[in-house]
């Protein structure tokens, strides 16, 4: 049985259409067509409206690490309200253990290195980011448009690629099932090489969201 803030690996492949990547390595899953044309695009509006540089929690000093645009929903969006009660309906989290939901633009070129969701423990930052709401648990992500070169998410631990396709959901538990943090979800947001990407991202933590 989950905690608040987590899924379960039983609780998705209940959802049609649902698959499990499979490897004894990491729970990762991934469903086609998981929101409808018409809200990916307003979607892509939103991101478009509000969009600034990128960064990441512990600067490394690779200033092309992360070279994306960056977009904070906000919650009373229609379009936000309707993908929030569908990733409910998906996952049974509650809310309340959710990040704000977040959208990312790349342009040709551009990408987000390998890295993981979860804060390091003894990064500069821990204290911090995982104060108050704890660790990332689950990681919910959606292709918003078809990308017309690049653009794939690599998770090179377990030799999965997942190429952009427009609704596409990728979901994966940032720990094992022992509780420890997975590294094995080492994942890289490949350089587009034509077209635009976009992407929301929704991270969910231990405790509820209390910034």
């Amino acid at each position: 049985m989950a905690t608040p803030g987590e899924t379960t690996a039983e609780q998705l492949l209940a959802f049609p259409g649902m698959r499990r990547v499979p490897s004894p390595r990491i729970e990762l899953f991934d469903r086609p067509g998981f929101l409808p044309p018409e809200l990916c695009t307003e979607l892509v509006r939103l991101i478009d409206k509000d969009r600034r540089p990128s960064t990441i929690a512990d600067p490394n000093g690779d200033h092309y690490f992360r070279t994306s645009e960056t977009c904070d929903l906000s919650a009373e969006e229609p379009a936000v309200r309707d993908l929030e009660a569908r990733l409910y309906a998906l996952n049974r989290i509650d809310p309340a253990y959710g990040e704000p939901v977040q959208g990312q633009r790349y342009e040709v070129g551009q990408e987000f290195k390998a890295h993981t969701d979860y804060f390091e423990p003894d990064g500069q930052d821990f204290v911090r980011y995982c104060s108050v709401a704890g660790q990332r648990t689950w990681t919910f992500m959606i292709y918003l448009n078809d990308v017309e070169a690049g653009g794939a998410t690599r998770f090179k631990v377990v030799d999965k690629m997942f190429r952009p396709e427009r609704g596409k959901l990728v979901g994966w538990n940032n720990h094992r099932p022992d509780g420890t943090l997975n590294a094995a979800t080492l994942h890289h947001g490949m350089k587009v090489r034509k077209g635009v990407k976009y992407v929301i991202t929704k991270w969910y933590r231990e405790r509820p969201w209390g910034w």
